[in-house]
């Protein structure tokens, strides 16, 4: 594992707008400082947290995924975020890791917001990808994923370096501010229980529906210590993720072999 440079882009996602997005957030991207491994954008960038899938979904060779294609490709950074998806007929909350190869992988959120009638518009992911940089093993996940610690646990895995299947938890969303509690905590919760590091990217600002956003994004190591944290502005952050820590507290403290197996029925 090598250090693992990570950006934090907390933006005012602009609401139904895909191309006022890209303008947006390319402009973000580009005035970063120094040269980041990984740029984390929130869920649904290029729309805002939306039920109205007619007017926000693209395809996977829409203009959003080339839009991500490019950006990478010229930063030299994986860039992430997700996006509303149509495919095969279906809707998906789809995270896209867009590599600087022009690579695609991605992940589909499983756990949907049913108090805003997601799981209505939108199917359900059945795949829990582990994507690789640097190293580094980054478990993707979606905002009300991180309600869901089975989904998010840590499995044992004696043949990888530091004997677990994932380093980095990342989740990407739009969590509004009158539940900000829970996402500071949880997020701090997922760090510690899993011995890993945690990145939580939130958008700032009022969408479209009328729901204000507090940011909070943050990056927290394996003892839930924030090393990173935003507060409600539109606002950027760059931190190097060094793995030796990481890597010794795993070692000094190996409560993952305790703990329980269990099966995840899908």
């Amino acid at each position: 594992m090598q250090t693992l440079t990570v950006s934090l882009i907390q933006g005012d996602t602009r609401w139904l707008d895909a191309q006022a997005n890209h303008d947006y957030y390319a402009e973000r991207i580009r005035a970063l400082d120094g040269k980041p491994d990984l740029i984390v954008l929130p869920e649904t960038f290029s729309s805002g947290f939306t039920n109205d899938v007619a007017k926000a979904a693209e395809s996977m060779e829409g203009p959003s995924v080339q839009w991500l294609r490019k950006l990478a490709l010229e930063t030299g950074a994986v860039i992430t975020g997700s996006l509303v998806i149509e495919e095969g007929g279906r809707f998906f909350n789809r995270l896209i890791w867009a590599t600087p190869d022009t690579a695609i992988e991605y992940y589909d959120k499983r756990h949907l917001f049913r108090m805003a009638r997601e799981h209505e518009r939108y199917a359900s992911g059945r795949r829990r990808p582990v994507f690789t940089l640097r190293g580094w093993r980054v478990l993707p996940l979606v905002c009300y994923d991180l309600r869901f610690p089975a989904w998010s646990r840590n499995r044992g895995n004696e043949q990888a370096e530091g004997g677990m299947d994932y380093d980095l938890a990342l989740y990407v969303a739009n969590w509004p501010s009158a539940r900000r509690h829970a996402w500071r905590t949880l997020l701090k919760a997922r760090a510690i229980e899993n011995l890993s590091y945690v990145v939580g990217v939130n958008r700032a600002g009022t969408d479209g529906n009328g729901h204000p956003y507090s940011g909070d994004s943050t990056i927290v190591d394996p003892l839930g210590e924030n090393l990173v944290e935003l507060d409600e502005r539109e606002q950027s952050s760059t931190l190097a993720l060094d793995p030796a820590p990481l890597l010794a507290h795993r070692k000094r403290f190996p409560a993952w072999l305790d703990a329980d197996a269990f099966e995840i029925t899908l």
